[in-house]
């Protein structure tokens, strides 16, 4: 069982249906932390209701991102984590967090890249009117979602498609294939493609 830290800064639904997933025995992991970079935030929320112990920090209250990274990192080591899991967490990780967790950290990002990286990109895609979107899950590297390509799965656009209709879709490929690919992911011990 691979003890891992989900990193969020929303909501928390790929939160959920990691733990949901852990908790039917179809992902064989243990969540020991939430870290998150916002205060009330609804995962915090979330990961309570679990009993899953959340380091919840602000940046800017620190000097620089190696310093709050180097909070975080400390964090991590006290509950041995193996594997950091990004999951709807809005910040570029920096070296402290890349260097510990070299080819140990993966992110989900709801479109096929490296087509709309970065911030809302099911709205960029509909925007696009692309024919078809979808979901990547990668390994993190120093770029914004440029790191090594572990899986993706297709989401057609349809042309009578709302922004809504669309974003539901790609949340229900997402909710199922991270946890699927996690758990190959760590079955297999990859830690690059």
């Amino acid at each position: 069982m691979k003890k891992i830290a989900v990193f969020a800064s929303g909501v928390g639904t790929n939160l959920q249906a990691i733990i949901d997933a852990i908790e039917s025995g179809d992902l064989d992991a243990k969540i020991e932390l939430l870290v998150c970079d916002q205060e009330g935030a609804f995962c915090i929320k979330r990961a309570l209701k679990a009993n899953i112990p959340t380091f919840v920090f602000t940046a800017k209250h620190y000097e620089s991102k190696a310093a709050y990274e180097q909070d975080i990192l400390q964090q991590l080591q006290e509950f041995n984590i193996e594997y950091i899991v990004l999951a709807g967490y809005m910040r570029l990780i920096g070296h402290t967090l890349l260097h510990a967790y070299q080819g140990k950290m993966v992110n989900i990002h709801p479109s096929l890249l490296p087509a709309f990286p970065g911030k809302d990109a099911i709205g960029q895609a509909f925007t696009a009117r692309v024919k078809r979107s979808g979901v990547t899950i990668h390994f993190v590297d120093e770029g914004m979602d440029t790191g090594p390509i572990i899986a993706q799965q297709e989401v057609d656009l349809d042309d009578n498609e709302t922004l809504e209709s669309f974003e539901e879709k790609i949340h229900a490929v997402e909710h199922k294939l991270y946890p699927a690919v996690l758990q190959r992911l760590f079955s297999e011990g990859k830690t690059s493609v």
